[in-house]
């Protein structure tokens, strides 16, 4: 029998949010990554499991655990785990996937040499993503230009009507924008070290919490010929 802490199953809620299903391994480390491939989020718990196991729809397990008091989760069966309450008889049966069926890295990403490193601070992102769903703004970009501040906005590429931007940094080392979906940014509150490479990849740790996300660039993303070749 184990109990899921609450930083654990903040984690899993949050890797139900980039993919629906969920290969877990044994050790203390959980990761997940997006069907299209293109988050990778790895997070170290505090438990650790003793066996491999698949779920092929994380939501609906963690609804399960939320609606049991206290609840006590057991993996020692090879078909199924049960999820009972303390002090109680009554439990629940949840039947393990096919791992074949589940969408879950099979290697870490190996992040290039990064063209622009930030920190990224929680309350800046909140305003970011709430100015976004607002304003119904889709994209994210970070834009900077040589020698000038470098800053975050929400805006539709399709359409330059409305944004919001915050300061993140100064001094440019180049022109770039680097272009993300706000719909791929489904990161767990807090401040972050982040660094972006040109080679389409971001990387943001968490700087409390042993989270990280690895998410993809848009394809227009771009930068100047002075960076790349000095």
């Amino acid at each position: 029998m184990m109990k899921l802490s609450d930083q654990t199953l903040e984690v899993l809620k949050n890797f139900s949010d980039i993919n629906t299903n969920i290969l877990v391994k044994p050790g203390s480390e959980l990761s997940t990554i997006s069907t299209m491939k293109n988050i990778l989020a790895k997070a170290t718990i505090t438990e650790s499991f003793d066996k491999q196991f698949a779920v092929y729809d994380l939501s609906e397990l963690l609804g399960i655990v939320s609606a049991i008091e206290k609840p006590d989760v057991d993996i020692s069966n090879e078909k199924f785990m049960t999820i009972g309450s303390t002090g109680s008889k009554s439990k629940a049966k949840y039947y393990y996937s096919d791992e074949s069926v589940v969408t879950s890295p099979q290697k870490d990403v190996v992040m290039p040499d990064a063209d622009v490193n930030f920190q990224l601070k929680d309350e800046i992102l909140s305003k970011l993503l709430k100015m976004a769903a607002i304003m119904k703004l889709p994209d994210l970009s970070l834009v900077g230009v040589k020698g000038q501040d470098v800053i975050l906005k929400v805006h539709d590429k399709k359409n330059s009507a409305n944004s919001y931007e915050e300061f993140v940094g100064t001094e440019a080392s180049a022109d770039f924008t680097f272009n993300f979906k706000i719909e791929n940014l489904k990161i767990i509150p807090g401040d972050y070290d982040v660094a972006v490479s040109s080679k389409s990849i971001s990387h943001f740790k968490n700087k409390v919490k042993p989270i990280e996300y690895w998410i993809a660039l848009e394809p227009d993303s771009k930068i100047s010929k002075w960076l790349q070749t000095h």
